[in-house]
């Protein structure tokens, strides 16, 4: 994305939040005026046919069709730079660099999202272990599995797929990224 396009975008996503009531750091941290269980953000719901206008051919395959990159392909896998990995098919913050650790599983790793509210997860029983799919919650994007198999805090490991992130480096220092 060039750069003109980028804050382009980033204008357009924060009229959306102004009319909405709601500022980045709610969006990201959870924070809503309703009840607790309503999501801070409307669901997105596109066709195929609008996804496949959007994406790359990779990035439908794994996020709309729960697709797996190859192992040591995403140039996510060498972030070490501060910022936010986005859904890069709806831009809903998911992941803070500073979760990030090397799992050397050969995909970008995380040990929280940024805030539960923002992934959903699910059963997954496609292969002959049962494991936990996590999707986008605004989109419903495939992103990963999460194992507990990782460093505390959480003992969690969040198994991305780089083509399903985006990564935007630093953000504003006023946003805090805090684990719901």
């Amino acid at each position: 994305m060039k750069r003109r396009e980028f804050l382009k975008s980033g204008t357009i996503f924060g009229t959306g939040l102004a009319v909405t009531g709601l500022s980045l750091t709610s969006l990201v941290m959870g924070q809503t005026s309703a009840a607790s269980d309503k999501l801070p953000f409307e669901k997105v719901v596109k066709t195929d046919a609008e996804w496949k206008k959007l994406l790359t051919p990779e990035q439908f395959r794994i996020t709309r069709q729960a697709g797996t990159e190859a192992p040591y392909t995403s140039p996510l896998n060498n972030i070490k730079d501060k910022g936010v990995f986005v859904c890069v098919c709806c831009d809903l913050p998911l992941f803070s660099s500073k979760h990030k650790f090397e799992s050397g599983t050969g995909w970008p790793s995380f040990y929280a999202p940024v805030n539960k509210k923002n992934v959903q997860e699910k059963i997954d029983n496609l292969l002959s272990e049962t494991r936990i799919e996590v999707l986008c919650n605004r989109c419903d994007a495939h992103l990963g599995h999460v194992f507990d198999d990782g460093p505390e805090p959480t003992g969690l490991r969040y198994c991305m797929n780089g083509a399903a992130l985006k990564f935007i480096k630093d953000l504003p220092k006023k946003l805090t990224f805090a684990v719901a």
